[in-house]
Formats: C-alpha cells, structure tokens, sequence
C-alpha cells in the first residue's frame, strides 16, 4: 500500500512534504526514533533537489511512500526530471577532521545514509530516482 504526492520543489513546500510523510507513518508502527530519522533524511534530498536541480527554474519533485512487511518498514522515493545528479557517488566527509578543516557539503548524504537501512540511486528515462528503506 504506498500513497504519492507530486509538489513544486520548493523550500517552502517542506512542511507539506513532512506532513504527508508523517500523516503516512501514523498507522505504520513506525517509532518515534525511526519518524525522525525518516523526517530528517526525507528533509535533507527533498531541499537538495529543491535547491540543485532545476535551477534556476522550478520543478516538480514526485514523492511515494510505500509500506512493507518483509522486513517491516517504509520505502521513499523521489523523483525528479532536474539535472542529473548521483548523490551517492560522493565520498563521505572525514567526520574525525573537525568542521573548520573538513570540506563545505556531503554531510547530509552521508547522514542519510548511516540512518537508512538502504539507498538506491538510479537515473533511467530522464528522471534522477533516489530510494530509500527504513526498517522497524
């Protein structure tokens, strides 16, 4: 069972994204611990397309969210027809270097992907495609 939302990749379109998500984990059994990662995770690739991958133009960003039962938990997806991009394919910040001496971006990637239980980027039929799996 999944539910989908197409929406203008804007900043301030930000607290319908987390709203539509958090409205789908309600009835979920998903935790207070695994929303929050979900919301933050979901927060930092629905601002970076926002913020890289139209500009300057607008678009549109599709989000959907699907349940599962093997393991239990939420898949997201977002799509978009902006520039194409692989967000995965950076190499993670060195956390051990202290924030002044450790290079500007990458951060929230890598967060997203030490609090997800998996991520999945693809770019097929003109669309960046990012995936991602949260187990409870």
């Amino acid at each position: 069972m999944g539910k989908k939302i197409t929406i203008t990749a804007e900043v301030e379109k930000l607290d319908e994204v987390l709203g539509f998500l958090d409205s789908f984990l309600e009835d979920s059994g998903c935790g207070m611990k695994e929303q929050m990662q979900l919301d933050v995770a979901l927060e930092e690739m629905f601002v970076n397309v926002a913020h890289y991958a139209y500009t300057p133009q607008k678009g549109d960003v599709s989000i959907e969210l699907e349940s599962s039962e093997d393991p239990k938990g939420v898949i997201v997806t977002l799509s978009d027809s902006g520039t194409p991009y692989n967000p995965l394919a950076r190499e993670d910040p060195d956390v051990t270097l202290s924030a002044a001496e450790r290079q500007i971006g990458g951060l929230g990637i890598y967060m997203v992907k030490k609090s997800m239980d998996e991520v999945f980027y693809e770019h097929k039929d003109g669309k960046n495609i990012f995936r991602m799996r949260k187990n409870f």
